[in-house]
């Protein structure tokens, strides 16, 4: 098992300086990756639990945000290039980035570029988003009934004009003549492409045999869930005669993290679980339990409030020296 630093840029209060030292224990630590986060908005309905959807359309949560709309959270995109200039060896990406939200073949386009920038240690992880505020703000509403449909034509887009000299592309989003979109990325022949998935294992499943993607990443995913997701995937690449391409899939999921010196109540929960929020022994149990069932990366999320950051370097130290050797060795 991996680690992987999902940066807290998304709370009401952080700093620039906060997350240059988590980046910077990511890279002392040998971390294989730092990702941010994508929101651009929070909307004021949010404060007052009135968001069309719940958090992430997921039933455990409420309809709101775990930030107001008055936080000081940092945009994750603008990060990834700083990412690239502070980092050496870390991989870096933004998980996910939502595609509605941006022109596919500009995206393309700079992505590449970035990949140029970290020396070819760029990820790429792509999905639907889930809020139709934020649509509405990234003047995208329209998108918002064929969000999944974006994230097919961008996939397209990305992988063509990654690997093509010139490149055309006819689409509902998207619609262009023969163009040359300059530098290829640094990764031959491209940057690994991670699809999110929260909903619907079966879409993820189709999205990552027929484009080929390089991994998978959900949330706060138990070992049952992880299982439920990893089925689906397994067949649907068999279905496409891919039978060995899971044993090269990332499958990774996005966790909330504290170690605390006395036991959390581990009372299963779906997503709302206190899955890695708990001492270092259950910590390192359900992480031996993830391991098992697949989960070949988590990605480590310091909680958005109430959890200083020098309590989450602390707790990243004793995860890499003390609780990831025993789940290794397990």
């Amino acid at each position: 098992m991996k680690l992987a630093l999902y940066l807290p840029n998304f709370r009401d209060k952080v700093t620039i300086s906060e997350l240059e030292d988590l980046t910077q224990l990511a890279e002392d630590l040998d971390f294989d990756s730092i990702w941010t986060l994508d929101r651009i908005v929070v909307p004021e309905a949010s404060d007052r639990q009135e968001l069309q959807y719940s958090f992430g359309m997921m039933n455990e949560f409420p309809k709101a945000l775990p930030v107001t709309s008055h936080g000081e959270w940092f945009q994750g995109w603008p990060l990834i290039p700083w990412l690239a200039a502070k980092t050496s060896k870390c991989r870096i990406g933004m998980s996910i980035t939502d595609t509605p939200y941006r022109a596919p073949a500009v995206l393309a386009a700079e992505l590449a570029t970035v990949d140029h920038l970290c020396n070819g240690r760029l990820n790429v992880g792509v999905g639907a988003g889930w809020m139709p505020e934020e649509f509405a703000a990234a003047s995208a509403a329209h998108i918002f009934p064929k969000r999944h449909k974006h994230v097919r034509e961008t996939i397209e887009i990305m992988q063509g004009i990654w690997t093509n000299d010139l490149f055309e592309y006819h689409g509902e989003f998207a619609d262009f003549d023969r163009c040359g979109f300059g530098a290829k990325p640094f990764q031959d022949p491209h940057p690994p492409i991670f699809f999110s998935g929260l909903k619907d294992p079966k879409r993820a499943a189709n999205r990552i045999g027929k484009y080929n993607l390089s991994g998978w990443i959900g949330i706060q995913d138990t070992p049952e869930e992880l299982a439920e997701w990893r089925g689906p995937i397994q067949r649907e690449l068999e279905d496409l005669g891919k039978p060995d391409a899971l044993d090269s899939l990332e499958l990774c999921s996005m966790y909330w993290f504290v170690i605390t010196d006395e036991k959390s109540d581990q009372t299963p929960a779906g997503k709302g679980s206190n899955i890695l929020i708990g001492t270092a022994e259950q910590i390192t149990d359900n992480l031996k339990r993830l391991q098992d069932v697949g989960l070949t990366m988590p990605l480590i999320w310091p909680p958005f409030t109430d959890v200083p950051v020098s309590k989450t370097l602390d707790d990243l130290k004793r995860l890499n020296e003390e609780i990831l050797p025993a789940v290794n060795a397990a």
